[in-house]
């Protein structure tokens, strides 16, 4: 009992009140790690002003403990309350973050995870009916809005790390605006950084604030001047090796622009490091690229002897939270944007500074007696907040979501930041050519049925017009392929040609997309193999395991939605004439917007829509680094990156015949004159093929003899 004498008499309960179990000696050790973060002290506040609102914005940051004890707070709220509107559930934007917050979080209310307290992450789900308080990613939680428009199984809705200001999240705070006038007994609680919570206030008007205090590192040292990628890049390297060198124990986080400089200093890291007196002990690059599936490592005892370095780019400061052995901070002050312009349909890679909110937040990764470096001078001018990614991002996915709303009763969304009228427009455009919207603008029956898949709506488009031409179990592989993350991985430079060898064996004469079918194929065979294991057998073939193991669960997900709605699942036939046939008029009904011609025979391919011309990425089949295939005229392209040398991405060869009869016909007369279309008007003209009639008649046509032919078209069509 001493060892608890400082605690609160009301904190020495007896029985557990979420589970009726007997508190454990854990429970007590927590509490009072608990008691100790900087949140603490506002708890009184905060559960005054929970009950007496239904909207409390919280800024802070991660070191605050924020994201553990807000969210327990609120279980206690609904709790005293009976759950009579509902449990908790908070947002994360991050999969990595969400489980280990749920796990932290169980440990700290001494229940067990997937029953009180539990996660639900894409492709995962560990909740019971006795869950009370749910952790989820913001996609999650928008998607059960589908099916639950007023979200009524819950009584708090915690949005956390809305500085982020991702696409999920600012949907998320426009719908539940409206949720709140519908719940009166609901509550919202937004959880942000310090320099997020004036727009907030001014857009949710007069609700409590609640500010909580921030520790600083005890030393800043900023840069002198700005230089290139090579210069942030080189002295982040040198600054780690120096730190290692000279300074005491512990660990180090470099933030960076991208995942290709991790790479680079990983490499350089890892050989420099392995030539250093053992008397220094061992230095440990660590990469951290949520986007590629990498997660923060559980620290073992061996870590205690050695340093880390921990390499991230993008918004990763919320991963670290837990993390207390962080005494140093390499900050570049750059960040990557994905920037989509919707004249081209194509995104660029942007490298701009972060934000002064992003700044704040590494600064307080430290402890209090650590150094952050800026590799940026201290009157650097940066921006308050980081640009809303909806206002930068393709908006169709989004525009069909809130169309879907719409139907549900829901479909006014009150944006924080509008996204633009052109990118609106080019949605709603694309969404008629997908026929997924009727003449009036509402969402078609194909529309609610694309609606229902956790795709890109071109993707959905693909995988329901493959039940239609009976590949649904080859279009089901690419879809899942082409939705994980890259297979392929980026080998040293040593291994460079073998790799690009075992990538090679898996090619397909028809395409990049035939290919992604080989390497799923191979790697299921692989399992029932004589290989001593899956993972070597990556490990031999240059393949990332996390990769495909996401896309099998993907592909399963998909299935089951297809059983659900009861739509037929084809048994295999990958390999045969008609089969290949048909794979291509599926990936046309869905990407017949992203169809090129080589112009020149020389591989610059120009594309119908918006008369760009690019090359094939190096490593498609199709590409330079490995023997080239004959170069097709036409091909269909999943994805255009303007800033990677100007590619297309994912190519497989069609016919011009082939995309008459797919593209709808108001989209052919839509596109813009050039040699190309006249090509395509001749085959027409010819009698070879025509346009599908789509659902309404074009404006123009250049013969009138064109309109009285016809093609038997798929009905999904």
């Amino acid at each position: 009992m001493d060892a608890n004498q400082d605690l609160d008499c009301d904190d020495l309960l007896e029985l557990n009140q979420f589970d009726g179990l007997p508190f454990s000696s854990r429970y007590y050790k927590l509490l009072r790690e608990r008691k100790a973060l900087s949140v603490w002290g506002a708890k009184c506040e905060f559960m005054d002003s929970i009950i007496n609102n239904q909207l409390v914005i919280v800024s802070g940051t991660a070191k605050t403990g924020q994201s553990t004890q807000i969210p327990q707070w609120c279980a206690e709220f609904c709790l005293s309350v009976q759950y009579q509107n509902g449990m908790v559930v908070c947002t994360q934007i991050h999969r990595q973050s969400t489980v280990e917050l749920a796990l932290r979080v169980a440990d700290e209310m001494d229940v067990n995870i997937g029953h009180e307290v539990g996660y639900s992450v894409p492709l995962q789900t560990c909740c019971s009916t006795d869950t009370v308080l749910r952790y989820c990613t913001d996609d999650v939680l928008l998607r059960e809005m589908m099916s639950d428009p007023l979200l009524e199984q819950y009584g708090v809705v915690v949005i956390d790390q809305a500085q982020e200001r991702t696409v999920s999240t600012d949907l998320l705070l426009g719908l539940l605006k409206d949720v709140l006038l519908s719940r009166p007994e609901l509550r919202l609680v937004i959880i942000t950084a310090p320099r997020s919570s004036d727009k907030l206030l001014h857009h949710y008007g007069n609700v409590p604030l609640i500010q909580l205090e921030t520790t600083w590192p005890s030393e800043v040292v900023y840069g002198t001047e700005r230089g290139g990628v090579k210069d942030y890049l080189c002295s982040t390297l040198r600054l780690a090796m120096e730190i290692h060198q000279t300074q005491e124990q512990g660990d180090i986080v470099a933030f960076l622009a991208t995942e290709q400089e991790i790479e680079c200093a990983y490499a350089i890291l890892r050989r420099e490091g392995a030539t250093l007196a053992s008397s220094l002990g061992e230095l440990v690059p660590m990469s951290l690229c949520p986007e590629q599936g990498d997660s923060l490592p559980m620290p073992t005892e061996e870590d205690s002897r050695c340093r880390r370095v921990f390499l991230t780019c993008g918004p990763t400061e919320d991963l670290f939270w837990a993390l207390h052995s962080i005494r140093f901070i390499i900050d570049a002050g750059v960040q990557k944007r994905y920037v989509y312009n919707p004249r081209i349909r194509a995104n660029s890679i942007v490298i701009r500074p972060i934000s002064k909110s992003q700044a704040e937040s590494r600064k307080q990764l430290v402890e209090p007696t650590g150094k952050c470096f800026c590799l940026y001078p201290e009157a650097t001018s940066l921006p308050a907040e980081s640009v809303p990614h909806i206002l930068e991002s393709d908006i169709t996915a989004t525009v069909l979501f809130l169309k879907r709303m719409e139907i549900a009763g829901l479909g006014h969304c009150d944006f924080i930041d509008r996204p633009d009228p052109e990118g609106l427009m080019q949605a709603l455009e694309e969404l008629d050519y997908l026929a997924a919207l009727d003449d009036d603008g509402n969402l078609s029956e194909i529309g609610i049925i694309m609606s229902e898949f956790p795709l890109e709506p071109q993707m959905a488009k693909t995988l329901l017009a493959s039940c239609e031409f009976d590949c649904v179990n080859e279009v089901l592989t690419i879809v899942a392929m082409l939705t994980a993350p890259s297979c392929f991985l980026a080998p040293p430079v040593e291994f460079k040609q073998e790799a690009l060898e075992c990538h090679q064996s898996f090619h397909h004469a028809e395409g990049d997309h035939f290919t992604l079918i080989n390497v799923y194929n191979a790697y299921k065979h692989s399992q029932y193999s004589s290989y001593s294991s899956i993972e070597r057998w990556c490990d031999d073939h240059f393949l990332s395991l996390t990769a495909l193991q996401t896309a099998d669960a993907v592909r399963a997900e998909l299935i089951e939605i297809l059983k659900r709605i009861e739509l037929p699942v084809s048994s295999p036939a990958f390999g045969s004439k008609t089969n290949t046939l048909n794979i291509k008029r599926a990936l046309l009904a869905g990407f017949f917007m992203q169809v090129a011609r080589d112009i020149d025979g020389t591989g610059n391919y120009f594309m119908l829509t918006h008369k760009h011309v690019a090359q094939i990425h190096p490593l498609s089949g199709y590409g330079a680094e490995l023997p080239k295939l004959k170069l097709p005229e036409w091909v269909l392209y999943h994805e255009h990156m303007l800033s990677e040398n100007n590619c297309i991405r994912t190519v497989t060869e069609i016919s011009a015949p082939e995309f008459i009869q797919m593209a709808p016909q108001y989209f052919f007369y839509n596109l813009p004159p050039s040699e190309s279309k006249e090509i395509l008007q001749h085959i027409i003209d010819h009698g070879s093929a025509t346009p599908c009639k789509g659902k309404r008649k074009p404006q123009t046509l250049s013969n009138s003899s064109s309109e009285e032919q016809s093609y038997e078209r798929c009905v999904i069509q």
